[in-house]
């Protein structure tokens, strides 16, 4: 799509720094990181979300997140790593072409998600039977 960054990035009309370039996905350096190394592992095909992906594609950039962690974590000397995606404006998603953010974390950074403030609470059996339920009930 000529007016979607990542494709932009991608097919090199804007600039890029790339880890990977493969046939399916490709990987570069976030141009905004939440901290030194944080990549974003995105398909070649332009795919708005992890709903619209096909499955094998989106199987691909997990495995290319599993592939790239060591180094990053190595690379940075990171403590940990996240691996997350945002579908849908509610979720956080900006850039409408489904992307992995891989984030290496480090002892008392300061990113994190937040929980509500009811958080935990556990849910009851039924309560959580009756959504499994529902939720099989859609695929």
């Amino acid at each position: 799509m000529a007016d979607c960054v990542f494709c932009s990035v991608i097919e090199g009309r804007l600039p890029g720094s790339f880890v990977y370039r493969g046939d399916e996905a490709v990987a570069f350096l976030d141009l905004f990181p939440v901290h030194p190394g944080h990549l974003l592992i995105v398909p070649r095909l332009h795919v708005e979300d992890l709903v619209s992906c096909p499955p094998g594609v989106a199987g691909q950039l997990f495995e290319l997140s599993a592939k790239l962690a060591p180094a990053v974590v190595r690379a940075t000397e990171a403590a940990g790593f996240n691996v997350w995606t945002a579908n849908g404006k509610a979720a956080g998603q900006e850039v409408f072409h489904l992307h992995l953010h891989l984030l290496p974390r480090f002892e008392d950074d300061t990113f994190g998600l937040r929980f509500p403030k009811s958080y935990p609470q556990e849910a009851g059996r039924a309560e959580l039977d009756a959504m499994a339920e529902t939720i099989r009930s859609e695929m």
